[in-house]
């Protein structure tokens, strides 16, 4: 029995009024309710919840107040519940951190093992599945690789095949459609006065390519659209190819040595040394017929005439 003529829950209510507390600021502080403390201070420990709670309830009022709390117990301790019950050891072993944590570690490792089981359950199940369907597919990408490869390489070979007998046809249809064209390209006269003669091209093609070529040196001027595109002397047995655009629609060809002279548009021959021949018989022709004064007059004339036919001006009208 303590010395002391006060009880515990009068030091208690004594320290709190020294501290300035009322009961209602105590139990905001402590979180202990209002008439447990009262119970305390009055000395009514079976008001409380459990043995344990009296103790636990007046060291942390005797804390809060500015007591120590556990050197007050032991000086209470006649006037306190027995230690000894087991309502009081089994809530201590509860309150315990250390004993609640260890059990508290026991039933979190079972609870997890517990939730865990069906998730690796699910988890087998899922990679079973997962592998029985990529064993399916890949003996079946297998199969159909197999056969793509057979079909593929018969389809190559058709398609190979095809397509050089198509190449082939193409080719030898357009040979056949240049060569077509060209044989079908043709000169015909549509006039010719003094040393100037007018020509058309029919069926003329598109590249229009003029190529000149003289057994003798010759003086050669070609005119398109009324822009010089070559001028100037080409030499005995020498090729001059003059290109024109495409969209031309005429040529004109100034020839100094006609009879000398041969002309091809587009790989087709212009036939003019025939027409110069023909002008420069029937003029010796004519005049060989009159008297001999009079044929030696045009003797000189035939002379003349001849002479004056080694120039040519050629126009040719493409259509």
């Amino acid at each position: 029995m303590s010395e002391n003529t006060k009880s515990i829950g009068e030091t208690l209510r004594d320290a709190r009024i020294a501290k300035g507390f009322t009961l209602d600021d105590l139990q905001q502080t402590t979180k202990i309710q209002k008439r447990y403390l009262i119970a305390i201070e009055d000395g009514n420990f079976s008001d409380l919840p459990g043995d344990f709670y009296v103790r636990a309830f007046i060291k942390q009022y005797a804390q809060t107040v500015g007591l120590d709390g556990n050197e007050l117990l032991d000086e209470y301790s006649d006037e306190l519940p027995s230690t000894k019950t087991q309502e009081y050891v089994d809530r201590v072993n509860e309150e315990n951190p250390s004993t609640r944590s260890a059990q508290r570690k026991v039933d979190d490792r079972s609870a997890k093992i517990k939730r865990q089981v069906p998730i690796v359950a699910a988890v087998v199940v899922v990679v079973a599945v997962l592998i029985g369907i990529w064993l399916a597919t890949t003996r079946s990408s297998q199969s159909s690789n197999s056969s793509q490869n057979v079909d593929s390489s018969s389809v190559s070979v058709s398609g190979s095949a095809a397509k050089s007998s198509s190449s082939a046809k193409a080719s030898s249809k357009k040979a056949a459609a240049s060569s077509k064209k060209v044989s079908k390209a043709s000169f015909s006269r549509v006039s010719t006065s003094g040393t100037s003669t007018v020509y058309t091209m029919k069926n003329a093609p598109k590249t229009k390519t003029v190529k000149i070529v003289t057994s003798n040196n010759a003086w050669v001027g070609v005119t398109s659209a009324g822009t010089s595109v070559f001028q100037g002397t080409v030499t005995a047995n020498q090729t001059k190819t003059v290109k024109l655009s495409a969209d031309a629609t005429s040529v004109t060809l100034n020839l100094g040595n006609a009879p000398e002279t041969k002309i091809s548009i587009g790989g087709k021959s212009l036939p003019i040394s025939k027409a110069t021949s023909s002008a420069t018989t029937a003029s010796s022709t004519t005049d060989s017929t009159t008297t001999g004064s009079t044929t030696t007059g045009t003797a000189s004339s035939a002379s003349s005439t001849s002479t004056t036919s080694q120039v040519q001006n050629i126009t040719v009208q493409f259509k």
